[in-house]
């Protein structure tokens, strides 16, 4: 993006009905056109929403971290340059680069981090905060040739590595990777010298860009996908399994087929990151059992499913996959290596990523890793990712003894040993229960997502309350499935969002999530704000059966008519954890 076209992009409407997002912008230069730019980048991301970026004081990097508050911004961008570290690191400065001098900036600049770590850490507990580390070079002050390293110079580097390593475990604190903005922006294109001398902007224009576009998209984290479902002949490995046989298969180097073992590996990390992997081909089913079972296979065959395998068209098995793993095709990446394949899964579900696995470029496999990468990358691994393959065959096997148990559902549910337990307590930093609100769609309240600094605002006021829940039965754990966030007044309870994972449906969790509210706070009726979405179905049924009328904005529910239409409840409930 250039100068023109972010002022273009800025000119765009604002919708009244989005809220404006306030980014605060702390830097100790003048932000200038990093300021626009981030504005526009925001715009092209949230169509509609009014962008407010607010800067600090030049030269006082860490005070401007220090000073802002949750009043004043949504989210903190703090980009930092060497001389915030230590003025001299910079060249409007003179305060002296003899070699006596370098201890003593070393010093400085290990105290500087310090302070910045502090001031970081506890932003982060107001807002979400997104960090840009040094990405100018440092001026030539070291006695070592250019081509040489100094000893000085790396333990800079390794201060500034350190912090960097140390804040990124906060749970509201993202670190933009160097990597990915040295890709973007050489090194030799970023320091504009006459405009720090004479303006106090630091960067060439392209440069600003680069980092705006990736603050921009840190800001701004889009959900990550939920499973992938991939090809196997010349996809998962080197050629056709019908006409080369289980041996002839291959993924290695003597057969110039490594790139298809390097994609087996980037699934089983996936996988083991809790994506769901599904496999759809047209083979012969025996034939694919048996080279998935191979022992050199670099993701290991449990973590494949469903695994699809006949002669049907593609979108059937992806359509079969879908409805086993119960979530949306949007969440979804399907990648094949024959174009008509990924045309025909396209056709039949758009709202689906689908990629062509590149099978004779290793460069452009490289490149579809990094942008697989982009599509499921999330910034923590919850328990729940790590037991989501477990609890699909977990549901899958429910759905079976259901289909052949001859008694009741009561008799069913009651021999399932089902424990819930309700979490009362108002966690923040809990970013399981706020990712169960911005991706689920089936069982959602109302559709209406948060930002994570609208999230952090409700949990402080004193009258809302968050509810979540965990669930376990003889079947397996389900971990942390839904999510209830509200307010309490007086003698009722009012809900604005309430989210239950689909692996959760049919086991009666909503009703006694329901109950535990009227229990928990002596309430005499709840008020839920409801709005039908295209896709919240199952809740919708759930409430036409508990309310016993129209479904209405926004739906009352007495205590007393509840518990008159309960079905009996079969879980233990553990005991609440007091807020």
């Amino acid at each position: 993006m250039n100068l023109i076209e972010a002022l273009e992009v800025l000119k765009e409407p604002v919708s009244p009905d989005r809220p404006a997002i306030r980014v605060g912008l702390a830097c100790g230069f003048t932000p200038l056109h990093l300021e626009t730019f981030l504005a526009a980048q925001l715009r092209q991301r949230m169509p509609g929403h009014g962008i407010e970026v607010v800067p600090g004081l030049f030269g006082d990097l860490a005070g401007n971290i220090e000073r802002f508050h949750a009043a004043q911004c949504d989210v903190l961008a703090a980009v930092v340059e060497w001389q915030d570290l230590d003025p001299r690191l910079g060249t409007r400065s003179l305060g002296g680069w003899r070699t006596e001098d370098l201890p003593d900036i070393e010093r400085s600049v290990e105290l500087s981090v310090s302070r910045l770590e502090r001031a970081l850490r506890t932003s982060s507990s107001l807002f979400p905060v997104c960090v840009c580390l040094p990405t100018l070079p440092l001026p030539p002050l070291f006695t070592t040739s250019t081509r040489q390293a100094s000893t000085h110079e790396l333990q800079l580097r390794n201060f500034v590595t350190a912090f960097a390593a140390r804040i990124a475990k906060e749970p509201l604190v993202r670190v933009l990777n160097p990597q990915q903005l040295d890709e973007l922006s050489g090194m030799a294109k970023r320091f504009n010298l006459q405009s720090e001398l004479t303006a106090g902007f630091p960067y060439q224009l392209a440069h600003a860009s680069a980092i705006a576009e990736l603050l921009a998209a840190l800001i701004q984290n889009p959900a990550p996908r939920k499973g992938l479902i991939t090809d196997l002949d010349d996809t998962l490995w080197s050629g056709l399994l019908g006409e080369v046989g289980v041996e002839g298969i291959s993924w290695d180097l003597d057969r110039h087929s490594h790139m298809h073992g390097v994609y087996q590996q980037f699934l089983g990390s996936l996988a083991s990151a809790g994506v769901l992997v599904g496999v759809a081909s047209k083979n012969d089913p025996a034939q694919v059992e048996q080279a998935l079972g191979r022992k050199d296979l670099n993701v290991a065959k449990e973590k494949l499913f469903p695994v699809e395998a006949h002669w049907s068209a593609k979108s059937e098995s992806v359509s079969r996959i879908l409805e086993t793993w119960n979530i949306g095709a949007d969440a979804v990446v399907f990648v094949d290596d024959t174009p008509m394949e990924v045309a025909e899964v396209k056709a039949a579900f758009p709202e689906m990523e689908c990629l062509a696995f590149p099978r004779s470029d290793p460069g452009a496999i490289w490149n579809l890793l990094k942008q697989l990468r982009d599509l499921f990358g999330k910034s923590a691994i919850s328990p729940e990712d790590r037991i989501r393959l477990e609890s699909i065959r977990a549901v899958g096997a429910l759905r079976e003894a259901v289909s052949h148990d001859r008694g009741t559902v009561d008799d069913f549910l009651r021999s399932a040993n089902a424990e819930i337990e309700f979490n009362f307590a108002k966690q923040p930093r809990d970013s399981r229960a706020f990712e169960l609100v911005n991706k689920t769609n089936q069982f959602n309240l109302n559709g209406k997502r948060l930002t994570e600094a609208a999230w952090q605002d409700t949990l402080s006021n004193p009258s809302s309350f968050l509810l979540t829940v965990n669930y376990e039965d003889k079947y397996g754990p389900l971990g942390r499935i839904a999510v209830l966030l509200g307010r309490i007044e007086e003698k009722s309870v009012s809900v604005d969002s309430w989210v239950m994972s689909c692996r959760a449906f049919s086991r009666r969790i909503e009703h006694q999530c329901l109950k535990q509210l009227c229990e928990r706070f002596a309430a005499a009726e709840i008020v839920l704000d409801y709005q039908a979405t295209p896709r919240n179905g199952p809740l919708q049924e759930f409430l036409a059966a508990v309310a016993g009328g129209p479904l209405t904005a926004p739906l009352r529910i007495s205590r007393n008519d509840f518990l008159g239409k309960c079905p009996a409840l079969h879980h233990r409930v553990k005991e609440l954890v007091n807020a």
